[in-house]
């Protein structure tokens, strides 16, 4: 996989931008001027970025990921991810047959749903995946592959399905492990 080059990203004019950051230069990504990157995130070939989105430290979206942020936008924090062709909405069209649809149409004639997504501190999504507009998924949370995530979710809940419903909860050990990296990374001399 190849990577856009440190100055390639600074003149891409993203909104902000931390070190070490990784983007494919397969990756298509648009409004990079709503769109925040932090230290040591990674985003891989064929995903495809947009509108508002605010991507934490040590984030990875795997190949052909979808990223719509729209208006609303969509919030990374640190450690979270998504797995192979996992995608992330804050916006739907009305597929009731009440109103037209699709982004060629004006606002006038349509009626779509626009909220935000929370992705919390060590949320890692399933290959597959798809999370709706207005879901909060709570820190630690596990999503399996393919799941469908239409609601909210609770803390460090393992959620499988469609609709995605909760069947067990996630271990916490990775608190651990996380702040031993951050010691050892704090404390390694550059």
């Amino acid at each position: 996989m190849a990577y856009l080059t440190s100055n390639q990203l600074k003149e891409m004019g993203f909104k902000s931008l931390g070190k070490n950051v990784k983007v494919s230069d397969k990756a298509s990504i648009y409004n990079t001027e709503q769109i925040e990157i932090g230290d040591n995130s990674r985003i891989d070939d064929f995903c495809v970025i947009s509108g508002k989105v605010s991507i934490g430290r040590n984030v990875h979206l795997a190949p052909m990921c979808l990223v719509a942020g729209g208006e609303k936008g969509i919030v990374f924090s640190d450690f979270s991810g998504l797995a192979y062709q996992a995608q992330v909405f804050t916006q739907s069209d009305d597929y009731s047959g009440s109103t037209l649809t699709n982004p060629t149409i004006p606002s006038k004639y349509k009626k779509e749903y626009k909220k935000s997504v929370f992705i919390g501190r060590h949320v890692i999504i399933g290959a597959g995946s798809i999370i709706f507009p207005g879901v909060n998924l709570a820190e630690g949370c596990s999503i399996g592959a393919m799941t469908l995530v239409t609601k909210s979710t609770e803390a460090w809940g393992i959620y499988v399905g469609n609709p995605a419903r909760k069947v067990k909860d996630r271990k916490q050990d990775l608190l651990v492990l996380e702040k031993r990296f951050l010691e050892e990374e704090n404390n390694d001399p550059i």
